[in-house]
């Protein structure tokens, strides 16, 4: 699959983010979300595993009730069903790759 940045239809999934979704298929998902600072992706939790990588920016990141600072170039992993969440300190950008895909994104 080849997919466009400019084919791209952002969404808006809480004030300040917008999410778009990037590749996708079999069992893995791309994501990238851009926050402006103060931006605050609630605390939240899934089935799904989850790897993210710091693209720009910064963000107080928490996991399972311990809370990271976390910068350009830093990534985690998200086991299923941990709760994680995350505010951005500035402008920042995430990608997230989720197995399997996040059928409610779509």
């Amino acid at each position: 699959m080849v997919l466009k940045y400019e084919d791209i239809t952002p969404t808006n999934p809480e004030p300040g983010v917008t999410r778009r979704i990037l590749a996708r298929g079999g069992n893995m998902m791309g994501v990238e979300a851009s926050f402006v600072k103060g931006a605050v992706g609630s605390v939240h939790q899934h089935v799904h595993e989850q790897v993210s990588y710091i693209v720009s920016g910064s963000f107080e990141y928490v996991a399972d009730g311990v809370k990271y600072h976390l910068k350009a170039g830093d990534s985690y992993y998200v086991a299923p069903n941990v709760a994680h969440g995350a505010t951005a300190l500035e402008d920042a950008v995430i990608l997230d790759i989720f197995s399997p895909q996040r059928e409610d994104f779509l």
